[in-house]
């Protein structure tokens, strides 16, 4: 049986948006380009490599999630999900969760991200034949331990 595969959203779970800068890193916006980035926990890419799952990137970042969030959350380049061109807003499921059924082709998954709503549960629960967690970060405080924990347990039962 294939590992249960993990998307991975960057702002909000990864980049919170309540952490002050500089928290975990004293970098300098110059030093890395970017002012949310001295935000991520250096920890939680080890954290997420055992959880015996395969990272899939699912954020707007897109290449460049590989180029600068990786390197500071302590995770090697991981591949890229792709999403169309119209990320349609509105009424039905996010724009990426068509995407993320797709590339997950019946495997089990979780899908980390701060914008996941029942209404895309419901249409992954319709669509998705294997078993799938879209467990829902606080943007205001990221990725904590107790989200690792759950969807530690999660992948427990599915293993």
């Amino acid at each position: 049986m294939p590992r249960p595969l993990l998307f991975l959203d960057v702002d909000g779970p990864l980049i919170p948006f309540g952490r002050t800068s500089g928290e975990y890193r004293t970098f300098t916006d110059a030093d890395l380009g970017h002012p949310l980035l001295p935000r991520i926990d250096p920890g939680l890419g080890p954290r997420l490599l055992a959880l015996g799952c395969d990272l899939v990137w699912a954020t707007t970042w897109l290449d460049d999630a590989n180029e600068c969030v990786a390197p500071l959350a302590g995770l090697p380049p991981l591949p890229v999900l792709d999403f169309p061109d119209d990320d349609a807003t509105g009424p039905g499921p996010h724009w990426k969760t068509r995407p993320i059924v797709e590339r997950a082709a019946g495997r089990a998954f979780v899908w980390i991200d701060d914008e996941t709503t029942d209404v895309d549960r419901a249409w992954v629960g319709e669509h998705h034949p294997g078993p799938a967690l879209l467990h829902t970060v606080a943007p205001s405080v990221g990725l904590t331990t107790g989200d690792l924990g759950v969807i530690a347990e999660w992948l427990s039962t599915v293993a």
